[in-house]
C-alpha cells in the first residue's frame, strides 16, 4: 500500500510554486533552470526532485492551480451574487473586484499564464487553454447579463477582451503600495464600464 502524501509535502510544493513563479516572472521561463529554482529554494536539486520530476511539471503545477482558482472566483462571484440577491451590473461589479483581488497576490502566476503557456507539452497546454477558453466564455455572460442592450454575438468577445485587457496586465505596472491600490483600480475599471456600456441618451432628449 502505498504511503499517503503528507501535508508537509504539500505543503512545500506550495512553496516550490511560489518560488519558481518568481524565477519565471524575474528570468522569463526558458531562462529558468532547475538549478535556479533549487537556489531560490535554498534546496539542492536533488531534493528538488523529490517533489516536481522536471521544471515543465513545475510550470504545469502552476498553471492548473492557477486556473482552477480563476474558475472558482467565476464560481464564488455567481454563488454571491445569487445569494445576495444582487442585479446583473452589480453581479459583474463584484466579479470584477475579485479578480483584482486576486490579481493582487498572484502577479507572477498571472505572468506566467499569460507569457508561458506555450512551453507546456501539446496535452497540458491544451487543458490550460480550455480552462482560459472557459474563464472567458463565463465573464462575457456577466457582461451579456449586465448590458444586455450594447451587447450581442457580434461584439461579445471584442468587449470581453476590452475588459480582459484593462485587468490582465496589472502585474506589468499595478504595484502594491503604489498611487493607485488594486481595489481603486477596480472601482476605476467599473467606471468606465459603466460610462462606456450604458445606453446612449436618445436624441430627443437632447
Amino acid at each position: 500500500m502505498a504511503r499517503p502524501i503528507s501535508a508537509s509535502h504539500d505543503q512545500r510544493r506550495d512553496e516550490i510554486l511560489e518560488v519558481a513563479a518568481t524565477c519565471f516572472a524575474q528570468q522569463s521561463y526558458p531562462a529558468t533552470s532547475m538549478n535556479d529554482i533549487a537556489a531560490a529554494c535554498g534546496t539542492s536539486k536533488a531534493r528538488l526532485y523529490h517533489y516536481y520530476s522536471s521544471k515543465e511539471a513545475i510550470l504545469f503545477d502552476l498553471l492548473d492551480r492557477y486556473t482552477q482558482k480563476l474558475l472558482l472566483i467565476i464560481g464564488q462571484a455567481e454563488a454571491r451574487a445569487e445569494r445576495q440577491a444582487m442585479d446583473d451590473r452589480a453581479a459583474l461589479h463584484e466579479l470584477v473586484r475579485a479578480f483584482l483581488g486576486e490579481y493582487e497576490t498572484s502577479a507572477t502566476r498571472h505572468a506566467a499564464l499569460l507569457g508561458s503557456t506555450q512551453f507546456l507539452a501539446t496535452e497540458q497546454r491544451e487543458i490550460i487553454l480550455n480552462r482560459q477558453r472557459d474563464v472567458v466564455a463565463a465573464v462575457g455572460r456577466f457582461l451579456r447579463r449586465a448590458y444586455p442592450t450594447r451587447m450581442n454575438a457580434h461584439n461579445q468577445m471584442a468587449i470581453t477582451m476590452t475588459l480582459f485587457g484593462m485587468i490582465n496586465w496589472t502585474f506589468t505596472w499595478l504595484r502594491p503600495g503604489g498611487p493607485i491600490s488594486y481595489a481603486d483600480f477596480a472601482e476605476e475599471v467599473i467606471g468606465m464600464l459603466e460610462h462606456g456600456l450604458v445606453d446612449p441618451p436618445s436624441t430627443s432628449a437632447l
